[in-house]
């Protein structure tokens, strides 16, 4: 959400949907400030990305940045974690993210790391080059100084499901010669992202409207069709890993495209008289939009071993939006309701994965410790109240692919910051959030960036 330019601001504004709202911030800090302002219910967090920071100096286009334009982008790395960010992240299979090289990560990730802070990557492949992906998040970690975090690691296509056993290994390898890496995951088989995630990056530069340009000319369709229907493709490609018959539309901009949400690419495709390659092509120059997709990638088998891992947690990696309004105009990812229930239901009581003592570290002290937040994650005298009261024996989800709208159910009481957030299964609607900034904020005392990451003492 910052920091934005001009340009940045007017594609906030142009590109909104169904949820309107002003853009009335140009930092990180200001729009958190602002978040606090208006009121939240949960606690906020943010990290800074370096898609972002990119964008904010060199656009959308696959460049490479001089070294006065690679200080621009750690002087805004800089300021956003003295205005309360917990690190850099980044999204390697997107674009404008995918066009930065390995040093140029380094560098920001260093940038982080003196700030108290970390690099979170999601990386630049989770599927054909997962083991090189995860050899670069790696080597950032060791050369930057800053822990590194793998978001939710998946091992993505069947052809790919073998790799977990040399995933843990490389994992495990450098946590033992003293790197700091740990992972979160989501307890699905099934991600959501964009028709994007489909597309080569070339087709991408310069940001959607370019995108969308350049799909409109019958020559450039024909060039991306064939290297979306290319099994070997040099560019990460969901599409293939998953098949028109693992994709599921989840939104659409466009009302009169709305009828699809539900539906496989496969039926679209049969249904338009397209090929999928056409079909998706065409969807998002009529939508104006990357698509909303799910794609059915991962083995539930390693869903149960990623589990169990004492160095992962969890994440929704969604929005917590609410079965009302404006909301249900979509679809979203079935986790978006029930990825932290679904953990304690089916992985901890139902198939018994891990003790329900260890599931509640992992989505509760772990991440605490991860982030290095020091007093939330435990109780403990002198750390804040942030307290969830939930049944074991009848804490469930509800949400699926087809019906995705259905709040999970066995959490009784919540209070954040102390105040009551949830009674008797019912949200009180109390502001009880606040903004949980990193370590190099300068509103609190000792923040401040130091002269390299050995400076701060990490959380083990």
């Amino acid at each position: 959400m910052g920091p934005l330019n001009e340009r940045m601001k007017r594609q906030f504004r142009d590109n909104q949907a169904d949820l309107k709202y002003d853009v009335d911030w140009t930092t990180l800090g200001e729009y958190l400030d602002g978040l606090a302002k208006k009121g939240i219910a949960p606690n906020i967090a943010s990290f800074v990305s370096t898609g972002t920071v990119r964008t904010y100096v060199l656009g959308e286009d696959d460049v490479q940045p001089d070294a006065a334009q690679l200080g621009q982008m750690r002087g805004l790395v800089r300021q956003a974690m003295e205005e309360g960010a917990l690190g850099v992240t980044t999204a390697l299979i997107y674009t404008p993210f995918t066009y930065a090289k390995t040093d140029e990560l380094v560098t920001l990730a260093a940038e982080s790391g003196r700030c108290g802070g970390m690099y979170i990557a999601h990386m630049r492949s989770e599927g054909d080059r997962l083991l090189e992906a995860i050899d670069e998040t790696i080597d950032i970690a060791k050369r930057s100084g800053a822990p590194a975090e793998i978001y939710h690691l998946k091992v993505a296509g069947r052809r790919n499901w073998g790799k977990l056993d040399a995933v843990i290994a490389k994992i495990e390898a450098a946590r033992a010669s003293g790197t700091r890496i740990t992972a979160d995951m989501y307890t699905y088989p099934a991600g959501a992202t964009g028709l994007d995630a489909a597309m080569p990056p070339w087709v991408q530069e310069g940001g959607l409207e370019k995108w969308i340009e350049r799909l409109k000319d019958p020559a450039v369709r024909k060039r991306v069709a064939a290297e979306m229907a290319d099994p070997a493709s040099p560019w990460e490609n969901l599409g293939q890993a998953a098949g028109p018959e693992g994709m599921l539309f989840l939104q659409f901009k466009n009302p009169a495209l709305r009828q699809y949400i539900g539906k496989t690419l496969a039926e679209v495709a049969k249904a338009r008289g397209q090929t999928p390659e056409e079909t998706m092509m065409s969807l998002v120059v009529e939508d104006g939009t990357r698509v909303g997709v799910a794609y059915f990638l991962m083995s539930e088998d390693n869903i149960r071993r990623q589990v169990a891992l004492p160095w992962m947690s969890f994440g929704s990696d969604a929005e917590g939006s609410a079965p009302e309004g404006e909301f249900l105009k979509y679809s979203p990812h079935p986790r978006a309701y029930g990825n932290f229930a679904r953990l304690l239901a089916k992985y901890v009581r139902e198939e018994k994965v891990i003790t329900l003592q260890d599931a509640v570290r992992k989505l509760t002290g772990l991440p605490a410790s991860v982030l290095s937040l020091t007093d939330r994650g435990l109780l403990k005298p002198g750390h804040y109240a942030d307290v969830v009261v939930f049944d074991p024996a009848t804490v469930q989800d509800h949400a699926t692919f087809a019906e995705p709208h259905q709040l999970s159910t066995g959490v009784e009481q919540v209070w954040i910051n102390g105040v009551r957030a949830l009674k008797d299964g019912e949200a009180t609607r109390q502001w009880s959030g606040r903004v949980v900034r990193g370590r190099a904020w300068t509103g609190a005392p000792g923040g401040g960036c130091r002269a390299s990451s050995k400076d701060w003492t990490w959380q083990p």
